[in-house]
């Protein structure tokens, strides 16, 4: 075990109960799948009642749908083959642990795009320059979508030829990704206070839904409290987490908030419990001892 000389077999014990942590993966598993099937549902509405095909909701709804089923397979590992989950190769480790942070980023990038377009036509309509500026903030907000992609996959890559995250990789991917997030969500929460503040001609798009003035900027500031949270979760992870393993500042499933592959196999399969024959039963019979 690479984890061996680091400390002995009998502090390689599970953050929270067995029981517990079956619960809450039985919980989280259930979520995923009732939003798949809920978002899902709502895709075929879409085409019932002939609304249009291609717009900024039927591509929100597809990427919460792509997410939804990343994560219930993932999640669903944790029940038959545990072992599988930490072997996987490139791509579908790619795929359940690190592409899912990507849809939740995409998702992100994509509200911003669709209210910054609300306020930047409202101004057009006195001042058509302002179209241009339209046309720079999709630009940027592409390129975020862009860069937060590139370092996601060349970190992934990386991690997964080491068979280790290097610290430093690991903190410079966190540094980017939740610095990009905790833009994105200042520059929603102020979008959804321009919508609602300004004239009829923007407002109506908040108030069609019941929300005031005050409601957006609750839901704004509640967006940017949530990802400057996660992200100083994720660099006190990084910090107090001594840099030969990652894995000292955790709970089983979550290292860093967003799956990061450290030095240790993910789920509940213990260090010493690395064999393809090996079952959840025996990591827990293990633990309790």
């Amino acid at each position: 075990s690479n984890l061996s000389g680091l400390v002995p077999a009998a502090g390689l014990v599970p953050a929270l109960p067995p029981a517990v942590t079956l619960g809450l993966t039985a919980a989280y598993t259930t979520l995923y799948a009732l939003l798949f099937f809920s978002v899902y549902a709502q895709l075929w509405l879409v085409l019932l009642y002939g609304h249009k095909r291609l717009s900024y909701q039927t591509v929100f709804l597809a990427l919460c749908l792509f997410w939804a089923a990343l994560r219930t397979t993932l999640f669903s590992f944790y029940f038959r083959d545990t072992p599988r989950a930490n072997r996987l190769g490139p791509l579908p480790f790619w795929l359940l642990y690190c592409c899912p942070v990507c849809l939740q980023f995409f998702t992100l990038t994509l509200m911003n795009l669709y209210f910054a377009q609300v306020v930047f036509k409202a101004k057009a309509k006195r001042r058509p320059e302002m179209s241009r500026g339209l046309l720079a903030v999709r630009g940027a907000f592409v390129g975020a979508s862009l860069l937060f992609l590139l370092v996601n996959v060349l970190c992934a890559v990386l991690s997964r030829r080491r068979r280790a995250q290097p610290w430093a990789l690991l903190l410079v991917r966190v540094l980017v990704s939740d610095s990009l997030f905790v833009i994105c969500a200042l520059s929603l929460a102020a979008c959804l206070c321009l919508v609602a503040r300004r004239a009829p001609s923007t407002s109506i798009y908040l108030e069609a839904k019941g929300t005031s003035v005050c409601q957006a900027a609750a839901m704004g500031g509640a967006m940017v409290l949530l990802y400057a949270s996660r992200a100083c979760y994720n660099l006190a992870a990084l910090a107090l987490a001594p840099r030969s393993r990652l894995d000292a500042f955790d709970y089983d499933w979550y290292n860093v908030s967003d799956q990061v592959f450290g030095s240790r196999s993910y789920f509940f399969d213990r260090a010493h419990c690395e064999d393809e024959g090996c079952s959840w039963e025996h990591s827990r019979g293990e633990s309790t001892r």
